[in-house]
């Protein structure tokens, strides 16, 4: 095994720098005539296609948390963890049929802006402070975290700092450009992901082969990984018993097979990809079948995502266990760096890119919605109302500066506690605390007339209390078995109640205080929604995708089950 990069590596990763940077000034050339029209910069409306969102996307989603960190839960759960993925397929769908008619028929840009016109002004104020907490302080110094722990770890020396500072310029360098160069830099950052993560997934699996004794063949490398591990092989965690061991248990706090199902895998994905700016913001700009046909698409590629991020992290495990892997650096989370080293000279060059392509898209992304959201929800609403487009583009960039160096400054010395647990499970269960009440929010606020504005403020608060109370309280005060749920220890010396169980009894008593609070108010909202059903008719060439990806998803759950 070889730690560190070579010659080779670096002239692969400075090539794939220089297309990726030439190619967004290319596009940033091209749009220059929309230099100061702030819906240009911040939605590119209008000029996207169907495959630039698509592509978009899954490049702004597949970031440090799914390379490092899924391949982290799958060298530790096994393949369980790409429900998270195939659920989001779905999720996507039903984004795509129900969600996105209902926005694009109302001209909604922002998410602020959707609560601002089905609720008031307070609900978009105190939602949009929200958000720009939870991307700059979460998902901004997570992103940033793993990624610059993850390529450090591959060069081999100590370069954590300069790493994350470079990964900060170079998305700087896209997010400047605005939507329309995040947008089309990210069809080649897709590709370069998911061509480099399939390569190394490829070596990775002839790599388990040679070690075996089967030869360097990849199906064969995969079927030993089923035969060393047939327990990372199933789909569901079993509950855990009175003989269970504390690993056992740790996993089913992570997953907890079926009850994931019930409600909590379902609100992460359907509030993440149907109720949040930093995956929306790419088709709300279009007309309703270019972003239908985008969304499906990268439901589409959704499918493609396990074996890339998780099936590494399932071979590092076989190797670890069989003593071909002496270590790893960073607990399970330093599983995809592992296996990177047994890649031969260029090809690891060539998945450093693929891992930067994914950590840079996802900054890009991210930065890019947090200056919409400020620029258009805070700054011209409340600081500077009336202000020129050319101000509204400045501020954004401005926004766009100050977000990322937050961040870097947030995430230099590990300040939010990222490295103490799997980048992953950290990233789902604390935006897991907000994720009831946004999504019981909008849910209702997009198809049930009845609900209010007051209703919409208590569900988010008391959905984000809720979530507090299941997950750090409930298990100290009401011991760890009732009726509701039950609580494991969790190796800490307290109990635990799973995260999933506890959104979904969090989305549970939102809705039900949403649903009350609404029933003593008008039989219709005057702000609700006109809804009809040519809104969600579906073309039969999109019915078709539907039902394509539906099988094949079905087909997986049967393999696998």
């Amino acid at each position: 095994m070889n730690n560190s990069l070579v010659t080779t590596d670096y002239v692969v990763f400075i090539i794939y720098f220089l297309v990726v940077s030439g190619y967004g000034y290319y596009i940033y050339r091209q749009r220059k005539k929309d230099e100061h029209d702030a819906k240009a910069f911040f939605l590119a409306e209008g000029t996207l296609t169907w495959w630039a969102i698509g592509a978009s996307l899954i490049a702004s989603n597949i970031s440090a948390e799914q390379f490092i960190g899924m391949s982290g839960e799958g060298f530790f759960l096994g393949i369980a963890v790409a429900a998270y993925e195939w659920i989001a397929a779905i999720a996507l769908i039903i984004v795509a049929v129900w969600f996105i008619p209902v926005y694009l028929k109302n001209k909604i840009y922002t998410m602020p802006q959707f609560l601002k016109t089905r609720y008031n002004e307070s609900v978009a104020l105190i939602m949009a402070i929200f958000w720009l907490f939870l991307y700059v302080f979460v998902n901004l110094t997570s992103i940033l975290y793993l990624g610059a722990v993850a390529i450090n770890g591959l060069t081999g020396g100590d370069y954590l700092h300069v790493i994350m500072i470079g990964l900060a310029v170079f998305a700087l360098i896209i997010s400047l450009g605005g939507m329309k160069v995040v947008a089309y830099t990210d069809v080649i950052q897709v590709g370069v992901l998911i061509f480099g993560g399939l390569v190394t997934t490829y070596i990775a699996l002839t790599v388990v082969g040679q070690k075996f004794g089967v030869g360097a063949n990849a199906i064969a490398g995969f079927n030993v990984l089923m035969e060393q591990a047939p327990e990372h092989f199933k789909m569901i965690i079993p509950k855990p018993t009175a003989e269970s061991t504390q690993n056992e248990i740790s996993k089913y706090l992570t997953f907890p097979g079926l009850a994931s199902y019930v409600a909590g895998i379902w609100i992460i994905n359907l509030n993440y990809w149907g109720c949040n700016q930093y995956i929306t913001q790419r088709a709300l700009g279009a007309d309703l079948q270019t972003a239908r046909t985008g969304i499906l698409f990268a439901g589409f590629l959704k499918l493609l995502m396990p074996l890339i991020v998780m099936l590494p992290g399932i071979a590092a495990y076989v190797l670890y266990k069989g003593g071909h892997l002496p270590q790893l650096i960073g607990g399970k989370d330093g599983a995809y760096s592992a296996v990177l080293t047994f890649l031969p000279t260029g090809l690891k060059g060539l998945s450093v890119a693929a891992l930067t392509a994914a950590i840079v898209a996802s900054l890009a992304g991210k930065v890019n919605s947090i200056s919409t959201i400020f620029t258009l929800d805070i700054y011209s609403k409340y600081f500077k109302k009336g202000t020129e487009q050319k101000n509204l583009v400045f501020v954004g960039r401005t926004t766009v500066f100050v977000g990322m160096i937050l961040a870097v400054l947030f995430t230099w010395n590990d300040l939010l506690g990222i490295g103490g647990e799997g980048g992953f499970t950290f990233i789902q269960k604390y935006t897991g605390f907000i994720s009831p009440g946004v999504f019981a929010m909008f849910i209702l606020g997009m198809f049930w007339k009845r609900t209010t504005g007051a209703a919409a403020i208590a569900g988010v608060l008391s959905g984000f209390l809720l979530s507090v109370f299941f997950n750090e309280m409930a298990p100290g005060l009401l011991g760890n078995d009732t009726l509701l749920y039950t609580a494991y220890p969790n190796g800490k010396g307290g109990f635990e109640i799973p995260f999933h169980i506890c959104m979904g009894l969090s989305f549970f008593f939102t809705m039900a205080i949403m649903i009350v609070m609404s029933l003593a108010g008008p039989k219709v909202n005057p702000k609700a929604f006109e809804l009809d059903k040519a809104m969600f008719k579906v073309a039969p060439s999109t019915m078709a995708l539907i039902v394509v990806t539906l099988l094949i998803i079905a087909a997986l759950y049967v393999k696998f089950w």
